[in-house]
């Protein structure tokens, strides 16, 4: 099982909370994911190799759930921001993995640390030329904000649609055509829900990669093993022939398939011997509840006060607390925030809520729950599909149903007897945008309602 953590990184005087994916058994691996992704693109390669190793992949600073860096950070703040993520885990050595960005930041880690990675494998490692650097700078970082009436989200979908078809994404001429085309929603939907997590923390991340000097460690460095491997069809294969001299114990090679990419990278981490690890701390306010019931077998997300008496529980499509009160805990139910999903079938009966709540309460030791106020209207209509779709709609079906949710209760009956009085700071975009990741998040909001009104 991938098990989910939150721990406390220091750093120059600063600390910042670093969210991780784990799992597995034997000597760590640590995966740094691309840009502008999480750590969740690697839930399928971790379940792959845990069997060789303790798979630990952070959200990198700024994107997921991990906060930022401060100030207008570098590549080699991003290549040091790992390390201190290591440092914080009590992890001295380790093998690693990181695809594209991923790669860069680990190669620039590699440089100014090469005691601390023992084997590095990369997929795709980019060496632009002075004009793709030109044209890149040009526009593929564009600001990202909220907009008042969800025009940010008609960008996004197929901002993220077309980078499938074109690279850069905004180049849509036969010249930048890509072989590996495809428009699947639930794909197109994980980096879209990516970005809405990082907001324009995007811009330094990627950025800064995009800035950073390509250079391969000189051929006398003393540096750790390393593979650079591309598949057919991804665009920084042809980058294999743009390395220079490399240090002896570095091979770079063109694979057919991203399977190919994925064994030849795996062999390659295998070869080298890295030391084992003992358990890590963990952040004293935040983290996920192993919960297994008849329905339900999964990650809850709770925060709040180790200790506290009390529970609380958030409305349909609505999230834990930011900061809970003192003496409170609050969590993300089943198909909402950041907890996992049911299993099978959603259940519209309380006893099936109640047995999670009440495995989370014994967990936690809270001996009061409180319940939230049941919102007012049909949950058919309350709660309509929001599923991706192929041309994004869900995303701006969303967007108008948190602004009307601010004016009229319930939002779908929009007459003077149902217009309500609301703040007018809770129309600002940043807000909504929170209200909004909330409602899509909320997959089981309508069964949660049922259930709710029959506790």
């Amino acid at each position: 099982m991938i098990t989910r953590h939150f721990i406390d990184v220091s750093s120059g005087g600063n600390s910042r909370r670093v969210h991780y994916r784990r799992m597995g058994k034997g000597p760590p691996l640590l995966m740094v994911h691309q840009s502008p992704r999480s750590s969740k693109e690697y839930e399928e390669l971790m379940r792959k190799w845990s069997n060789h190793f303790t798979c630990i992949a952070p959200d990198t600073p700024g994107f997921g759930q991990s906060d930022p860096l401060p100030g207008e950070p570098e590549i080699s703040d991003f290549g040091d921001a790992v390390i201190t993520f290591l440092d914080a885990l009590g992890i001295a050595q380790c093998a690693a993995y990181g695809f594209h960005s991923g790669g860069i930041i680990l190669v620039t880690a590699v440089k100014r640390h090469p005691n601390r990675i023992t084997s590095l494998a990369v997929g795709g490692y980019a060496i632009w030329s002075a004009a793709e650097m030109q044209l890149f700078s040009d526009r593929y970082l564009p600001a990202f904000h909220p907009s008042d009436y969800g025009e940010h989200l008609t960008w996004l979908w197929n901002r993220i649609l077309e980078q499938n078809w074109f690279f850069p994404w905004f180049a849509a001429d036969n010249a930048h055509r890509l072989s590996l085309s495809n428009d699947d929603p639930a794909r197109v939907d994980a980096v879209v829900r990516d970005m809405l997590d990082a907001g324009n923390a995007y811009q330094a991340g990627y950025g800064a990669v995009l800035r950073a000097p390509r250079d391969i460690p000189d051929r006398d460095a003393i540096v750790p093993p390393c593979l650079i491997s591309a598949y057919d069809g991804d665009p920084l294969q042809e980058h294999i022939d743009r390395l220079q001299e490399m240090p002896p114990s570095w091979t770079a090679e063109k694979v057919a398939t991203p399977g190919d990419h994925e064994r030849v990278s795996l062999t390659h981490l295998l070869a080298t011997q890295t030391p084992m690890t003992n358990d890590f701390p963990k952040a004293p306010d935040e983290g996920f509840l192993p919960v297994q019931t008849d329905q339900f077998d999964g990650l809850i997300h709770w925060r709040g006060e180790q200790g506290a008496s009390r529970l609380v529980l958030h409305p349909p499509a609505k999230a834990a607390l930011a900061t809970p009160s003192q003496g409170h805990i609050a969590i993300d139910l089943p198909g909402h925030g950041l907890s996992d999903n049911w299993l099978d079938r959603i259940p519209d009966q309380w006893e099936a809520w109640e047995a999670v709540i009440a495995s989370v309460a014994a967990t936690l030791g809270t001996d009061e729950t409180i319940y939230p106020t049941l919102p007012a209207g049909d949950p058919d209509r309350l709660y309509p599909d929001l599923s991706p779709d192929r041309f994004g709609v869900y995303l701006t079906t969303a967007w108008q149903i948190v602004r009307a949710r601010h004016m009229f209760d319930p939002w779908y009956m929009v007459n003077h007897d149902n217009a309500v009085a609301f703040e007018e700071q809770k129309l600002l975009p940043d807000h909504l945008a929170a209200e909004h990741l909330a409602l899509i998040n909320g997959y089981s909001a309508k069964e949660y309602h049922t259930a709710l009104h029959t506790r």
